[in-house]
């Protein structure tokens, strides 16, 4: 008498799947984004690094992180001897070399 009959609220349940779908999809977008911005450039870098040091030869003329450039004279697993002057050779790790000069750029 004094409680009339509730009705349950009858939606169709594709609707909020759709509505669910719909607040992702910023979030996929930016995830996709964010993959062609930044780690798919990054990836393409750290290939072409990797590359670049497994190629090393004796006699490239390289240069380091900290700008030395130098003749390759020895080559290790790990490490690889510079030659900076007659007679001056340092040995550095592989990873510590950021670029192959052309060949006759360094006398």
């Amino acid at each position: 008498m004094f409680i009339s009959e509730a009705f349950a609220q009858t939606a169709a349940p594709a609707a909020g799947a759709a509505g669910g779908l719909m607040s992702m999809l910023p979030l996929v977008l930016m995830f996709v984004v964010l993959y062609f911005v930044m780690i798919r450039p990054q990836m393409k870098r750290q290939k072409e690094t990797k590359a670049m040091l497994d190629a090393l030869a004796k006699g490239d003329e390289v240069v380091t992180q900290g700008g030395v450039i130098g003749k390759v004279t020895k080559l290790g697993d790990t490490f690889v001897s510079v030659e900076v002057a007659n007679g001056v050779e340092l040995q550095l790790q592989r990873v510590a070399i950021v670029q192959v000069l052309p060949k006759g750029s360094y006398k």
